[in-house]
């Protein structure tokens, strides 16, 4: 039975035609983007701050300082799947906030209508604290991006360090290089990990109450709802209205 889907959805869809050596110029080529989040981040950081406060006083993060926090990440998310986060495609990323579906990786966040006072005075510090712990080892020196709350968690640059998100990509990178495949296994797991860091950021953000699940959920796709339908399912009938 498929489990309840986290508010917080990242897929990537892994294209087959990949270059076997494109990978090993991206750094410079997404430079433009990195120099962008750089500060769109900064920004994050100011917007998380008025969201505390936000949500202290009226438990609700205001809608569209929400939007703008939610556009960072995907933005990042999608400079971290072409690059060395997941080398999962050569389509460079778009230059927007917005959803950009038809992109191989998106990521969206449930909108929460109210959110805990109590929590948000402790859960980007106190409770978070493991998940720091195991962000730090998927994506070693480089960090993690959060909105600022936390020095372990500054830059979402997963690829940026000696952890095993970059260890497992570069390993994939020399298997383009040299084989022309990216092995389908190492990618379900790296997306699973991506999936964890996206998760503990939206948590420490202070865009969800729910904690991450310390469980690997790999593959492109997440998981649906229970109850919900699988593409191709077919739906189940309607009942009859009495007469």
């Amino acid at each position: 039975m498929a489990e309840t889907t986290h508010p917080v959805r990242l897929e990537g869809r892994l294209e087959d035609d990949l270059s076997r050596w494109l990978w090993l110029v991206k750094w410079l080529l997404a430079i433009p983007h990195f120099v962008i989040l750089a500060f769109l981040w900064l920004a994050a950081l100011v917007v998380g701050v008025i969201a505390f406060f936000a949500i202290l006083f009226t438990t609700r993060y205001p809608r569209s300082l929400f939007d703008f926090t939610l556009g960072v990440m995907r933005w990042t998310w999608r400079v971290v799947f072409y690059s060395y986060g997941a080398l999962g495609t050569d389509r460079y990323p778009p230059f927007t906030l917005g959803p950009a579906p038809d992109y191989p990786a998106t990521l969206d966040i449930a909108y929460p209508e109210q959110l805990s006072r109590g929590l948000v005075l402790v859960k980007w510090w106190l409770l978070a604290i493991p998940q720091y712990l195991v962000v730090g080892l998927l994506v070693g020196g480089g960090g993690a991006a959060s909105a600022g709350w936390d020095d372990d968690v500054e830059s979402w640059s997963w690829g940026g360090g000696p952890g095993l998100i970059g260890f497992l990509v570069v390993f994939a990178g020399f298997a383009l290089l040299f084989v022309g495949r990216y092995p389908l296994g190492i990618f379900d797991f790296v997306l699973g990990l991506d999936r964890w860091v996206a998760r503990v950021i939206a948590y420490v953000s202070l865009m969800t109450d729910e904690y991450p699940p310390f469980r690997l959920d790999q593959g492109g796709a997440e998981r649906a709802a229970v109850g919900e339908p699988q593409p191709g399912e077919p739906q189940p009938p309607s009942e009859a209205r009495p007469t």
